[in-house]
């Protein structure tokens, strides 16, 4: 796989170490970033859509410390669903607002049947399963066997990092 970041010049590699650990916490944050580049912030705007459509940024969107929040029980729904609908099944998941992310995973057979994660959030065990049972009702048949297995401790959730 490519290096995409062999192809930042300098101003790109100044975008990423100016955000990569976060915007700042304003109502502009890319005004303040242009600030402190000294450049226009359309310029910034314009560099940093340029490379999430080229891929060396995946996405800009907020991550929660969920903790913080007040939801310390975290599990992560585990679902065995039919191959052929699981495009389909995910997005209706997914779309649920209990569900923080959703993707498909493949299965390691005979150990892991499950192919379609779901993360919930609660603030507590019991605000979790309620909202997998949930889960559970939308997929009615389709769901062919589920586990929720929750967080034991915080990950640290990092981007794109450069030096």
């Amino acid at each position: 796989m490519p290096d995409l970041t062999e192809c930042l010049d300098d101003l790109d590699r100044r975008i990423i170490l100016a955000t990569q650990e976060g915007l700042p916490l304003v109502p502009q944050p890319y005004h303040a970033i242009a600030g402190m580049l000294g450049v226009a912030p359309r310029e910034v705007m314009a560099r940093m859509q340029r490379m999430l459509e080229t891929g060396v940024i995946r996405r800009i969107g907020a991550v929660p410390n969920h903790y913080r929040l007040g939801y310390t029980a975290n599990g992560m729904s585990v679902w065995d669903v039919p191959d052929e609908c699981i495009r389909e099944l995910g997005a209706r998941v997914g779309a649920l607002d209990c569900v923080s992310h959703c993707y498909h995973r493949p299965r390691r057979l005979p150990h892991w049947p499950y192919n379609l994660f779901a993360m919930v959030h609660g603030r507590s065990r019991a605000e979790v399963e309620e909202k997998v049972r949930e889960i559970a009702r939308l997929l009615g048949p389709d769901d062919r066997g589920h586990a929720v297995l929750y967080s034991t401790r915080i990950l640290k959730k990092t981007g794109l990092r450069i030096t």
